[in-house]
């Protein structure tokens, strides 16, 4: 019965793919002759500046993955809610980050070294800001259109990053500014993309806790229609998401530009929406819609990041990377298919009568 129950705990599959990824880890670092403990080893390294860091492999996956992680609230929220997913969250990301920068160095200007605090929050703002106008675009596609959502959001993902270059007028905007280059870089000897991250998850954990957001989005993907007999605004719902969906974006466009301290349209964000995906099925959650569990997602996104920075310790080329990415979608969606489950249920059936047979 316990063991059970652990099996069909939300985090079990999640956990168990990050036990994956260390055991990897482990067994590597072994077979080169280092110690057990060398992935998690945790050390505090001197900057250029002077300035005591926290250096070490587990790091470099929280402060990485930071971006995906945030990018994966939002995805969580759009697949429970609308049974459909956002690709244009890693294109909206790149979008924000150039109107971010643009904003602060001023239209046509391709470098900026010192900026004063009004233009520095101006430009924050900002890409808050397009990141909720893009989520509200989404959504009213989705929500009040009934367009199909990947269909809905094809349209930013092709055209976002297109409009990021036009705000650059074609330039990869420099913003060389300690100010700027904070949100992507420490404050103190912590990685700020970890406490962005740490912030979001714990905000929108709070809102789905204490109040019934988080039950009327899993009613909304459960069943749309009989969501709205019961008296909720289904469509309202599903827009609430999308629009909580680009803001995420957005606060990842800011950590991301930060952390290059410019604007690269073409890069930033680059196949994020793909790992955003991946994070949420890795998750547990259901790309069906309907409940949903955040904790999983954050874990997949930072297991994402795992699995990269594995690949690169063992040699494998980053071209290579998306294939086992793939692989481990084909692996979570098969699992999920309902053919794969009715198995799973008639094997456990027939073990249990079997045991009960034997008993008798």
């Amino acid at each position: 019965m316990n063991k059970k129950k652990i099996t069909q705990n939300a985090l079990f599959l999640p956990l168990v793919c990050v036990l994956l990824v260390l055991a990897v880890n482990v067994v590597y670092d072994i077979s080169q002759g280092n110690p057990f403990y060398d992935f998690f080893r945790i050390t505090m390294q001197t900057s250029a500046s002077g300035d005591k860091l926290l250096a070490g492999r587990l790091v470099t996956i929280l402060n990485r993955g930071s971006e995906v992680a945030i990018l994966a609230i939002g995805m969580t929220l759009v697949v429970s809610a609308s049974a459909g997913t956002d690709i244009s969250v890693g294109s909206v990301m790149s979008l924000c980050a150039s109107f971010c920068c643009m904003l602060i160095a001023g239209f046509g200007v391709s470098s900026v070294d010192d900026v004063a605090i009004p233009r520095l929050i101006l430009g924050l703002i900002g890409a808050l800001v397009m990141g909720c106008i893009c989520g509200a675009f989404n959504g009213t596609l989705v929500a009040y259109l009934n367009i199909q959502p990947m269909v809905a959001t094809l349209i930013l993902w092709s055209a976002a990053r297109a409009i990021g270059l036009l705000l650059c007028n074609n330039l990869i905007v420099y913003v060389r500014d300690e100010a700027y280059g904070i949100f992507g870089g420490y404050i103190g000897f912590i990685p700020t993309p970890i406490i962005i991250a740490a912030i979001c998850i714990a905000v929108v954990t709070l809102v789905l806790k204490k109040t019934a957001m988080g039950m009327y989005v899993q009613s909304v993907g459960i069943n749309k229609k009989a969501s709205r007999i019961a008296g909720l605004n289904s469509k309202r719902i599903i827009f609430i998401c999308y629009l909580i969906c680009g803001l995420c974006a957005g606060i990842a466009g800011i950590v991301a530009s930060s952390r290059i301290t410019s604007a690269d349209s073409n890069n930033i964000g680059n196949n994020f929406e793909l790992d955003a995906i991946l994070a949420v099925a890795l998750g547990g959650n259901s790309l069906g819609g309907g409940k949903f569990n955040l904790a999983g997602s954050v874990i997949g996104a930072y297991t994402i990041q795992a699995i990269t920075t594995t690949m690169y310790n063992l040699g494998v080329s980053s071209a290579v990377t998306p294939v086992f990415k793939a692989i481990i979608v084909i692996v979570i969606v098969a699992i999920q298919a309902p053919p794969v489950k009715a198995w799973f249920h008639k094997l456990a059936a027939s073990k249990s009568s079997g045991k009960e047979a034997a008993r008798a």
